[in-house]
């Protein structure tokens, strides 16, 4: 069993800083990429960014400049730094991972989610 927990969600006005974190338990053998996608009321999930086990990143060009994952292998945990925050950030925000289990076979897993809403 593998499981992503979010946490650091919350409300926040614009031009702010929030920083989530997403830490992968359970039957893990390792981590792969992980990443944060959003998704806002009435619109598609979408990706935020990503970053590699060896620490390549990439963004959405909404994001980029303003938002930095980051990740610490030994704990299995990524983050999300989130400054200059603007209304439009505004969603449900997710953690992934592509995780090997201990039985050596990779999936896809996700969080539960975790509301990030900015006020103008």
């Amino acid at each position: 069993q593998v499981q992503l927990v979010e946490s650091g969600g919350g409300l926040v006005q614009a031009g702010g800083s929030l920083r989530l974190s997403c830490v992968a338990s359970g039957s893990i053998d390792s981590v792969n990429a992980m990443g944060w996608h959003r998704q806002a009321p009435g619109k598609q999930r979408e990706l935020v960014a990503v970053i590699t086990r060896g620490g390549s990143t990439n963004y959405a060009d909404s994001v980029k400049g303003r938002f930095t994952i980051s990740r610490d292998n030994a704990k299995n945990t990524v983050f999300l730094q989130m400054n200059s925050l603007k209304p439009e950030d505004t969603a449900v925000y997710y953690c992934s991972a592509n995780i090997r289990r201990y039985d050596f076979t990779s999936q896809d897993y996700w969080g539960q989610g975790t509301q990030v809403t900015v006020s103008s």
